[in-house]
């Protein structure tokens, strides 16, 4: 007989990994036991020797589904003439911590027993085992026990925990477990009334929706606002209450056959849709599709996803009596967080909503759902939050305690403990008290979460946004070293990071965004860095650009058409779109900004040349949601048409000059909408290329990093990847962390990573 002490870090709680070892020593006839710890999962076993290696063999390859080892550490010892082998109770360490499993959908298992009404679960609307169920939404702390739970406050009816404590059973040791008897329940209210509960409240809201009324669904994470997608009225008066006049909402059916209906499917994205992480997926539009127009104005992609609970299952299974498809977007106020505690439920939605869908679970970590794309067969993230956070990335390297902030808009936040980067879930746009407050709360939870006690803040070097306000303010309450790192080298790391690059060779960073503080002041946004972790040098950028107004201009794509039109020599002719758009007056206004330079900031930004692009070609003057004009100029363009605009392309900077005047010279000859957008696509992809090759010979460079909001234009992704491989270079794009500032936090980090390590390589080396 011999024996075996064993840790395993990890994902390796919540995802029935204690009842999978259980079983496995049970199986090979083993003695022992296992046990969670805040670290990770301690075992001792014990048994013949070559039995021991093959249950330390089955450990590494044969988990529970949604468990990830990321250390197995394996000791001889003992034997200890254990009897049998069991789980004990978790041991808690101080200062100990190890990753959160996500919240997983519902598992077939689990949806099989729901709909048979022969199971004391029957349609009972928080059914869940070991292989599915809330998970990081509910937990609020480690080890990942009941008691560590919003679940706490329920005791386990006996026939609960029989299941509980069997170790055949498929709910052994689910902490989430409950049943009508003993869980959650749920119930409908309106006006401070109660309208009904249980079965007969999931009824009355399919009516209310059917009939073109909007409720407010207490869910997973937080709160949806529902309607019927295919009812433009109730759409547009949800817009209206919602104060979202055109931003694209997200949409729910009950599985991928009534999706396809609406949307083109490949198989890819099928397998992404049924996955158990549940994202919205963005999906081409069928023509003959009947989704109401309202649900996504100007663009040609929905953001499908299907049920991941049960209680969405139950609102959304086929009848007559509700739509095939619902809106199913986040409970909140235009850009606001999302709604998850009751009363602020009540508080912030009763004014959208004919009604609210309630439940006693309490949320305790609001996470809004993710929205991802296929490239290439593989995720490419626009937001990463449910299904996803808190999994960790590992970075290159050991690194000390770290916060990294992240940027204003689209924020999410990133802690760091040794190798792990935990980037947090979505945030929203700082700018806005409720998403600043709910950043603090996140930040204070991942902290305890994962005993991580920052010891240096890393921050964007804007000065104005409120993710560095804190972490500056932060750090001089606390005494704490802070990091600057420029926004753009920030997105070229994260895309590095993301691809697990050691680091120790530059890339060839191409950073296309909106807004990003440049090193000399200015505005930043269409960047050619060479980079690697430690820092960049800025090789070439597109030319500086007058922003007359400031964000006014942003707002107003036709003005920065105007300045563009002005820097290329093309006069403001009325026959022109920003300047019938603008008016005699304002273009009076304007060209004396631009003379005197009064509230013009320089932009080097390739966002806004998308903007005045899609201004000058008829599209889009104002916006109402960030990137609208950029994203209606990409659903335009034809994907037949190979012509190109050219740029003048220099030593270090790419003037547009000669692609406004080939626009101009289009829209005279009143060339179709979507050729011009398809060559302003392939223009700008070509430029990209012929610039990396220039790089390439003057830098010995041959791989490419993509990063940059731009590039979440997967019409300018695919083309300009397709000609940079044409010519041989190997592209990084990113498939963990979203390419626009929902990535920035991980490529803070890694970054300041890069400058502490070199930084303790110097001290090193003058010591000696």
């Amino acid at each position: 007989m011999s024996g075996r002490r064993i840790h395993i870090t990890g994902v390796v709680q919540g995802v029935g990994f204690r009842p999978f070892v259980s079983l496995l020593a049970e199986r090979m006839e083993l003695n022992g036991w296992v046990r969670n710890t805040s670290s990770g999962v301690d075992i001792e076993v014990e048994g013949p020797e070559d039995t021991l290696e093959a249950f330390a063999e089955e450990l590494r390859t044969g988990g529970p589904p949604h468990a990830h080892i990321e250390q197995m550490e394996v000791e001889p010892a003992g034997p200890w003439h254990h009897e049998g082998f069991n789980i004990i109770p978790s041991q808690r360490e101080e200062g100990a911590s190890q990753p959160v499993s996500p919240d997983i959908s519902i598992c077939d298992d689990c949806l099989g027993e729901m709909r048979n009404p022969e199971d004391r679960r029957y349609r009972y609307p928080f059914i869940n085992c070991t292989n599915c169920g809330p998970r990081f939404t509910i937990i609020r702390d480690i080890p990942y026990d009941r008691p560590n739970t919003t679940m706490a406050s329920f005791a386990m009816c006996p026939e609960c925990a029989a299941e509980y404590s069997d170790p055949a059973d498929r709910r052994f040791h689910a902490q989430p477990v409950a049943c009508p008897v003993c869980g959650p329940q749920v119930w409908l209210e309106a006006g401070g009334s109660h309208l009904a509960e249980r079965e007969d409240a999931i009824a009355a809201v399919r009516r209310m929706i059917a009939e073109g009324q909007i409720v407010a669904i207490k869910g997973l994470g937080g709160f949806h606002l529902a309607c019927d997608a295919t009812n433009s009225e109730a759409v547009s008066t949800l817009r209206q209450r919602k104060q979202r006049e055109e931003k694209p909402f997200a949409l729910m059916a009950h599985e991928v056959d009534t999706i396809e209906r609406y949307a083109e499917v490949t198989e890819a994205e099928r397998e992404m849709l049924e996955s158990s992480e549940r994202p919205i997926v963005l999906l081409p539009e069928k023509e003959t599709s009947t989704i109401a127009p309202e649900i996504a104005p100007g663009l040609r992609r929905q953001g499908f996803m299907l049920p991941y609970t049960p209680l969405h299952y139950l609102l959304l299974e086929p009848g007559p009596d509700l739509a095939e498809a619902l809106v199913m977007t986040s409970g909140n106020l235009s850009e606001e967080p999302i709604a998850y505690e009751d009363e602020d439920g009540r508080r912030r939605l009763s004014e959208f909503a004919d009604a609210l869908l309630m439940h006693d679970r309490p949320i305790h970590m609001r996470c809004d759902d993710p929205v991802v794309a296929i490239f290439r067969d593989r995720h490419y993230f626009f937001r990463r939050s449910r299904g996803y956070a808190p999994f960790p990335i590992l970075l290159p390297g050991e690194s000390p305690p770290l916060l990294a902030v992240g940027g204003e808009f689209k924020n999410s936040f990133c802690l760091v403990r040794q190798r792990r980067a935990f980037v947090s879930h979505f945030i929203g746009e700082m700018d806005c008290l409720e998403a600043y407050r709910s950043f603090e709360e996140g930040v204070e939870h991942y902290q305890r979460l994962f005993r991580i006690q920052p010891e240096a803040i890393v921050y964007d070097l804007h000065p104005d946004y409120q993710a560095t306000r804190y972490g500056l303010s932060r750090a001089r309450r606390e005494g704490l070293p802070t990091v600057g790192i420029q926004h753009h080298h920030a997105h070229i790391a994260s895309c590095m990071a993301d691809n697990a690059l050691a680091g120790s060779e530059p890339v060839i960073g191409v950073s296309f965004d909106g807004t990003g503080y440049g090193t000399d002041g200015a505005i930043w946004g269409g960047e050619f860095l060479i980079a690697d972790y430690e820092g960049f040098t800025r090789a070439s950028h597109l030319a500086y650009c007058p922003l007359p107004g400031g964000d006014a201009a942003i707002r107003s794509p036709y003005r920065t058409a105007l300045s563009w039109m002005r820097q290329a020599g093309v006069e403001w002719a009325d026959d022109l779109p920003p300047a019938a758009v603008a008016g005699p007056e304002e273009l009076i206004i304007l060209e004396q900004q631009l003379v005197r330079e009064l509230n013009t900031p320089l932009t080097s930004s390739m966002g806004r040349l998308f903007d005045a692009a899609a201004s000058l070609a008829g599209v889009r003057h104002r916006i109402a949601y960030e990137a609208q004009a950029a994203c209606e100029f990409e659903a335009l363009a034809s994907p037949e048409e190979e012509g190109t605009y050219p740029f003048d392309i220099g030593a270090e900077t790419v003037d547009p000059s000669p692609l406004i005047r080939a626009i101009v010279a289009d829209v005279r000859r009143h060339t179709p909408t979507a050729l011009i957008a398809a060559r302003f696509h392939n223009g700008v992809a070509t430029m990209v290329a012929e610039v990396c090759e220039d790089l390439r010979s003057r830098f010995n460079i041959d791989r490419v990093a993509l990063s940059g909001g731009v590039w979440q234009n997967l019409l300018l992704l695919g083309r300009t990847v397709a000609l940079l491989e044409e010519k041989g270079f190997t592209v990084l794009v990113h498939h963990r962390v979203p390419a626009n500032d929902g990535g920035l936090a991980l490529g803070q980090a890694a970054a300041a990573l890069g400058q502490l390590t070199a930084q303790g390589e110097r001290d090193s080396r003058s010591r000696k």
